[in-house]
């Protein structure tokens, strides 16, 4: 652990969002580093398996404990990846990034957590969808959403239509759908028939555009409109007490 807390001293040099923890302290998520008196959002090592460190970004704000399992904010990561990237996770930490379907599962396999989706679109207009439970199953079933108990922030709810689906990339796919969604789309994610409501993961657009149907960061209820593409899509987990 003492590395761990050096690299972070490191890093912090050039970054200015990492944060240092106690020595031996082993978080299972943000949640914990938040009741153990970490307040500042930041970059932090958390454990979802209890030996392995993942550098997550820690929102601390808004009550605090919010693990970022998505982030997209500004198009330079490529999310059109294949499957092993997306079981792993990609990414800059302190940027855009996807914190892997293994370490989601690990994290959700034995614990409770709620969903919060922040939107943001180029006009400067910002909402939100709360989810009182999400979870990803293991890789054996497909790394399966199970999301529900929606609460609209403003938002709209565009998740529970993929809730019971498993995941999809271009190489991997495992939608219902008679074609493969991640390949028309451009993008991953847990499709379903018809394919999507929803296309985080999709192409980094600059606000509308119709040109190729729904293939952009896509919340349908945002205006209910498929063509808008967000400027900021993030998705975020908080353990449940």
């Amino acid at each position: 652990m003492a590395m761990t807390v050096f690299v972070a001293a490191l890093l912090s040099v050039f970054t200015g969002f990492v944060v240092s923890v106690p020595d031996g302290f082993k978080p299972v998520d943000c949640s914990d580093l938040y009741k153990a008196g970490q307040t500042v959002s930041g970059i932090y090592s958390i454990y979802p398996t209890g030996d392995i460190p993942v550098w997550v970004y820690c929102d601390m704000i808004g009550g605090g404990g919010w693990t970022v399992i998505q982030r997209r904010m500004d198009g330079i990561i490529n999310f059109y990846q294949p499957w092993k990237e997306y079981k792993k996770g990609f990414g800059s930490t302190e940027g855009e990034y996807w914190l892997g379907l293994e370490n989601m599962h690990q994290l959700t396999r034995n614990r409770k957590y709620m969903l919060r989706v922040d939107l943001e679109d180029f006009e400067g207009r910002k909402g939100f969808a709360l989810y009182s439970s999400f979870s990803v199953g293991p890789e054996t079933d497909g790394y399966k959403l199970l999301v529900s108990g929606f609460t609209d922030g403003g938002a709209g709810d565009s998740l529970s239509f993929h809730n019971d689906q498993k995941f999809s990339t271009f190489d991997k796919d495992q939608d219902p759908y008679e074609r493969n969604c991640a390949k028309l789309y451009l993008g991953a994610f847990w499709y379903t028939v018809g394919c999507h409501y929803t296309n985080p993961n999709g192409v980094y657009l600059w606000g509308e555009d119709d040109t190729h149907h729904a293939i952009g960061v896509v919340w349908k209820s945002w205006k209910n409109n498929f063509s808008v593409s967000l400027k900021s899509f993030i998705m975020k987990i908080k353990r449940l007490s």
